[in-house]
């Protein structure tokens, strides 16, 4: 079979095409034909090294979606044809930019009929961690205001759509050219985060939820805009040492603050088939904003990280 891997830590121009065994699925495990394979900075960061792999050469890629192949002998629930999604690879399994994966049945969740295989594929780490954030830290509940930093993004857009199904207010920032799409997601405020005053325009809503995908550099902010006792839920790749001179405001405000990642969550699967409801009944939707090649992983990692877009980018192997 033909997979992308890196055999040292670097930069895109260390992926490679390369034709490799066909993995046999162990009992717990699912050989899945891959369809779609989405795109994470996350797969970067264990690329250049900045997380540690668990070994190397190592296939990239935590997402997926695609039919099982073969299923592994106590695999219940599951059988070879079935139409799956899933995450968490590419850290301590190998990833998903391939054509085939080999997938632990904690890992996996049906993909309802009538979605398609790339928006499975995109879903992985921006859904589930929008639902950790907001709902298993944050717990929020509806008629809440909830404030998303960065709504265009893989977890941002995933985010706006989840809060709004739990019938929450939802404020959101994002560059003008996605504020239409957004409204269309279920944002009631979309704001220009570039905006002189946007911090007097947020606070007027007072969030009690805010979830922010860079607090390393926004802990200020959101204690200037938050409502008393307010939740705070930092997601990527934070620093929490920088960008924190204000504390004595957020403690002002008594603000909880949660840190967290996506890789710890620990019922992947039950996560997943609840998030397959939602997409399966129209609730929850990934934009996919280009979809990719193999041969093509290396543009597909850089524009990740350098390109704007709104939702996420996909491999098709």
């Amino acid at each position: 079979m033909r997979a992308v891997r890196y055999h040292e830590h670097g930069g895109p121009e260390v992926l490679s095409v390369e034709e490799v065994d066909r993995p046999e699925p162990g009992g717990h495990e699912l050989l899945v034909r891959v369809e779609a394979a989405g795109i994470n900075p996350v797969d970067t960061y264990f690329r250049e090294g900045s997380y540690e792999p668990y070994e190397l050469p190592l296939a990239p890629g935590s997402d997926f979606a695609g039919v099982v192949e073969e299923a592994g002998d106590w695999t219940p629930g599951f059988e070879a044809g079935d139409r799956v999604f899933g995450t968490g690879l590419g850290k301590d399994h190998q990833g998903t930019y391939a054509e085939y994966a080999l997938v632990p049945t904690d890992r996996v969740a049906r993909l309802p009929d009538g979605v398609g295989f790339a928006v499975g594929g995109g879903a992985g780490i921006p859904a589930v961690t929008a639902w950790r954030a907001l709902i298993d830290h944050a717990g929020l509940e509806p008629a809440e205001t909830c404030l998303i930093h960065g709504g265009s993004g893989g977890v941002g857009h995933a985010a706006v759509q989840l809060a709004a199904a739990a019938g929450a207010e939802v404020v959101t920032t994002a560059s003008p050219e996605y504020h239409d799409e957004l409204e269309g997601l279920g944002a009631d405020v979309v704001l220009d985060y570039a905006d002189d005053d946007l911090e007097e325009s947020i606070a007027e809503y007072e969030p009690s939820v805010i979830l922010d995908h860079r607090l390393d550099e926004y802990l200020d902010f959101d204690a200037a805009v938050a409502a008393q006792g307010a939740r705070v839920v930092g997601i990527g790749n934070t620093v929490p040492e920088a960008g924190w001179e204000n504390v004595p405001a957020a403690r002002a405000k008594e603000l909880r603050v949660q840190l967290m990642s996506m890789f710890n969550t620990p019922d992947l699967s039950a996560r997943l088939e609840q998030l397959a409801r939602l997409m399966g009944r129209g609730d929850l939707g990934i934009h996919v904003a280009e979809s990719y090649s193999l041969d093509r992983a290396d543009e597909a990692q850089r524009a990740v990280m350098e390109d704007s877009f709104l939702g996420k980018l996909v491999i098709e192997p």
